[in-house]
């Protein structure tokens, strides 16, 4: 995978490793208003935004990690898992290119871009240390949480590509399995990166410290119940 964005820092090595993932039918340039939001927060973060590699279904513009043509359910499942390898070999490769580790590597998607970071977290858990999913939703909601990744949901109230809905079911869900995840609904909002869940998205990135970070300070028993938070935006 080419990256369309890549950014480093001005001096020095990068601290953090940023990976954007854009949706079904765009360019990984799509997500510059995310990288460029991202890059004023954390300037010592590599940002990479990859065009997906396969064209997009009937030869039209953009690119797709995936068909859409005739999906259901189980075929999402299945075309999730069978780009899901290349996804996170790229991934680890980057890493290494970077010198950047698991813990100090994020995954955002928009989106298609959501759904393989989301899937990516529970395939490979400790891949990232976060995922930022807008827009998204789990190809199928997972038999276990990561342990350590940290997931972000951020989604328009008025989505009428993928519902909010989906978001709420994967908070409720991802919580009753003592995972660690955060929801951001913006009422009002449609399917698109728009510019409230951005600055939510710095926002949690920011403040919110994660489960397993609690749990080594305090000692505690790798299971216990973990935190989870559920704000809502107008």
């Amino acid at each position: 995978m080419q990256p369309a964005i890549e950014w480093l820092p001005a001096e020095g090595r990068p601290e953090q490793l940023i990976l954007l993932l854009h949706g079904a039918g765009a360019e990984g340039s799509s997500m510059w208003p995310l990288a460029q939001a991202l890059r004023g927060e954390f300037p010592q973060a590599a940002l990479l935004a990859p065009d997906a590699p396969a064209a997009v279904d009937g030869g039209g513009p953009g690119r797709q990690w995936f068909s859409l043509a005739g999906i259901n359910d189980d075929q999402r499942v299945q075309r999730v898992a069978a780009v899901l390898p290349a996804l996170q070999a790229w991934v680890r490769q980057t890493q290494q290119r970077l010198q950047v580790g698991p813990a100090a590597t994020a995954i955002a998607g928009f989106s298609q871009g959501a759904i393989l970071a989301l899937e990516a977290a529970v395939h490979d858990d400790g891949l990232a240390g976060r995922v930022l999913a807008f827009g998204g939703r789990f190809a199928r909601l997972p038999a276990a949480a990561p342990r350590h990744t940290t997931v972000h949901l951020f989604h328009g109230g008025a989505d009428a590509v993928i519902g909010a809905a989906h978001a709420r079911a994967a908070l409720q869900h991802l919580g009753a399995l003592r995972g660690d995840a955060t929801l951001d609904i913006a009422e009002g909002i449609g399917h698109e990166l728009h510019p409230v869940l951005l600055e939510r998205a710095l926002f949690r990135l920011r403040n919110h410290i994660p489960a397993r970070t609690w749990a080594a300070a305090l000692g505690a028993v790798p299971g216990l119940p973990q935190h989870l938070a559920d704000d809502e935006e107008d």
